[in-house]
Formats: structure tokens, sequence, C-alpha cells
């Protein structure tokens, strides 16, 4: 193949042309293997920059990046990959053993323990083994937590300083550590016992006065959590608190890492993609795009073999107004009206439910205050689609007393869905069910089950002004 045509197989899809021209001098000068050049060039990229073009690239042209990239200058740009576990299991055993564990060991060690939790068992020892010492230890205690926790997700990376220190001390000591560190803008102050005792900050530091003592002059409250706090808690504080880091601590206080704005990102996303999928009735390990078309079906098929049941309640009720429907046949057009916007109703509801209960707020609102609001909404948004309906169905069907059945059913279904879209995750978090995995579609097939009786109970009731 050319390196014309390698140029286009690669960059096809990057939009930026600016850094499409970077990517495409890259491979021509790794095609005319211009090494030098090549490295000097990709050294200048943004690491993230630097991820997305090894993305591009076959195994073939990875290869010659590690011979002419350092196990660190790697590390630096898979800090930012994103890609599944099994594409990373895949590039890390394709690498020479101790060139990949010398990667994992200079990445993040949140990033690399994360990254070795997944790893078969041999392989992750094997890595294990080639790494430096100080490396395997920090490591090995990141996966020891796990992973949706704030253990999981923290670093050991940080920078500590003694509460006895002078801010000239302190400074000398930030000089030593602040390259090995994920971030310096919040220093933690430990006392001789390594507990957490207060936080100062860079700025504050930097214009202290050198003889002042660190205990004197930095902040004793600090906000901080435990290494078994769930990781979607801990990103609604650090949201709360717009806080660059947090401390994390162990059942003794004792201050074990922090957690920085650029993990709890990555937590934020996870958790909404998690909701995401779970309110439509499906797993949420890993990507669906990433899944066969087996594993789709075996994810999605529980779900559906359930509500294909609950849907036999629905049939067996219109079995049981059949007479009616032979009756007046004019009905069954307007069943998928009443089921869909009864469905429409209770999902919105149910988005907003769902939502207030992962981040709390919900529990700040009175229930009789929500059910009086949720109500309200329902007969609003209900009568102003009944009234719509009523006056089509008249004009087009001339069949006023249909349009009447219609539209009632339609208020009533509307209004409960409403209601229900909101109390039905409430109560099923209650009883520790997620709501989010339930609430979508037993919410719709229930919804239907109810309209569908309200509607030809109306019917019924009014078939002597209909024949």
């Amino acid at each position: 193949m050319s390196v014309e045509t390698e140029e286009k197989d690669y960059t096809k899809h990057v939009e930026d042309i600016e850094i499409k021209a970077a990517y495409d001098n890259l491979i021509m000068l790794l095609g005319q293997e211009s090494y030098e050049p090549f490295r000097e060039d990709f050294l200048k990229l943004h690491e993230y920059e630097q991820g997305e073009f090894f993305s591009l690239l076959n195994d073939e042209d990875r290869e010659k990046l590690y011979h002419l990239l350092s196990p660190k200058e790697v590390a630096d740009f898979f800090d930012t990959l994103s890609i599944s576990n099994e594409e990373m299991e895949e590039i890390l055993t394709s690498m020479d053993a101790r060139y990949a564990a010398q990667v994992l060991g200079a990445m993040q060690y949140d990033n690399a323990a994360d990254i070795m939790n997944f790893l078969p068992k041999e392989v992750m020892m094997s890595f294990l083994a080639l790494m430096k010492k100080e490396d395997r230890e920090e490591i090995r205690i990141l996966m020891n937590y796990e992973d949706d926790t704030a253990g999981g997700i923290m670093t050991t990376e940080f920078v500590s300083i003694d509460s006895e220190m002078t801010v000239h001390e302190a400074m000398v000591h930030l000089r030593k550590v602040a390259p090995d560190s994920e971030t310096i803008y919040y220093l933690f102050v430990t006392d001789i016992n390594n507990k957490l005792v207060g936080i100062i900050s860079l700025r504050d530091l930097i214009i202290a006065d050198e003889d002042e003592y660190i205990g004197d002059i930095m902040k004793e409250r600090v906000i901080s959590v435990n290494v078994a706090d769930d990781q979607e808690q801990v990103a609604y504080m650090m949201r709360d608190y717009d806080f660059l880091a947090v401390p994390v601590l162990d059942y003794q206080e004792h201050l074990v890492g922090i957690i920085t704005a650029d993990d709890i990102m990555d937590v934020i996303q996870e958790e909404a993609e998690e909701d995401y999928y779970r309110l439509a009735g499906m797993s949420d390990e890993g990507s669906p795009l990433d899944d066969s078309s087996f594993t789709a079906a075996k994810k999605r098929l529980p779900w559906l073999i359930g509500l294909t049941l609950m849907g036999m309640i629905t049939a067996t009720m219109l079995s049981t107004f059949e007479e009616t429907l032979e009756k007046v046949a004019l009905l069954g057009a307007f069943i998928p009206i009443i089921g869909g916007m009864s469905g429409n109703a209770g999902t919105q509801s149910l988005a907003v439910a769902v939502r207030g209960l992962a981040t709390g707020e919900i529990k700040r609102v009175s229930l009789l205050k929500l059910a009086i609001k949720d109500i309200l909404t329902g007969m609003m948004t209900g009568f102003t689609c009944a009234v719509l309906l009523f006056i089509i169905i008249t004009i087009l069907f001339g069949q006023p007393v249909v349009g009447i059945i219609v539209s009632i059913s339609l208020f009533v279904a509307m209004t409960f869905a409403t209601l229900s879209g909101t109390f039905i995750p409430m109560g099923m978090s209650k009883f520790g069910i997620d709501p989010a995995v339930a609430s979508g579609p037993f919410i719709t097939t229930s919804n239907d089950i109810i309209s569908l009786m309200i509607y030809f109970s109306l019917a019924n009731a009014l078939m002597s002004a209909l024949v």
C-alpha cells in the first residue's frame, strides 16, 4: 500500500484541518522511515492528539512507534486513550512484556490499576513482576478497591506536607515531588500519623512568608471522602463544592489518595450512560456498540420476554371487550393514540424522577407537594391534548360521543401516567430496586393496561349513545 493511500485510510474521519495535516505529515514521515523528524513532530502534539493518532495506526506502525518512544512517552498518551478494556488488553499483550510493564508503571496509577484489574490473572501477574517495586506496590494498593468507589478512582500521586514544616521547607519539598504528582493546586497537610489535619492552596503557599509554619496558615476544615464512598456521590459532592481535587481517607482517617476533576468528569459520563441504558431496560456493562448481535440480544431478551408476558394482559383485555369493538369499530382506531400518549407522559415524568433520585434532589421535596405538582401537570397536558383530539374526531368522523370517550380516557390516562412516572421509581428505590433498571419498560406497559381499562370502561358505560 502506498503512503498516499495510507494517509487517506488513516485520517479520513479526522475533522480538524490543522490536526489532519499534522497526522498526514506524521504518516508520511513514518512511511518514509524518517524517524527523527517523526519523533520530533509527534512529541509536539498534545497527549490527547497523540492518543488519537495512535488509535488510527495499524499494528505494524504501532510497533514502529514503540521503538521510537520511551515507555514514559507512550504512557503519557495511554492515559488519554478512550478504548475498550478488550482493545487495551490486545495492545498490551502485543508489546514486549517488559516494555508493556514499564508503560503501565509510568501511567497514572489509578488508570494503570483499572487496566490491570481487567487483564487475565496470568498476564497481570507477569506485568507486576516486571515493574519497579514502587510502581508495583502503588498499583496493587489501588487494585484492592472496588471499581465504583472513591478508592477505585483515586490516585496516590498527590502532594502532602507536614504541619510542622515552614513555608520554605514546604516549597523545597514541593519542587522535589511535583514532577510525579497528578496535581499540585491543593497541598494536603498531615500530622505525624499521616492523618489529614488541613489543606493549603498553592497560591496561599506562594504568597505566605517563608518563615511561617504550615500549621498556622492552613485551613483546618477539610471536606473529604472515605475509600468506600460511591463514586457517584463523590462526583455530586465535588460538583457542589467546585473542587479541583478531594482527599480520600481510609477507615482510620489516614490520607491515602485524592480524586481529581478529570477523574470525576469520567465518572459523570459513565453514570449518565449507565442510567440511560438502564432506563431503556438494557444492561449497562460496556458499550452496546461494541456488542455482537448475540450479546446484544442476550442483554435485551430478559426484559422483552417479561414485557411480552405483561403485554398478554393487554391482549386479554382487548378480547374481553371484543363485543364492544364489534359494535363500534372506530374505537379500535384510537387505541394506539391513548396508549402512546400515556406512555410518553409517563416516560417524561420518569426521566425527571430517575434523575432526581440519582442526584438526591427529589429527597428535598415534600411528597405531597410533588404529587400535587404531577397531578396538575398531568391534568393540564392531558386536558389540552384531550380537547384537541375531541375537536379532530368530531370534525373528521362526525362522532362527538366517540370524541368524548377518547378525550376523557386520554385525560385520565395522561394524568395517571404522569403521577406514576414519578412515584413508581420512588417506590422501587425504597425497596432497594434500581429505578433506572426497572421503571421505564414497566411504566410503559402498565400505562397501556390502565389506559385501555379506562377507555373500554367508558365505552361500555356510554354504549347506548354509540349504537
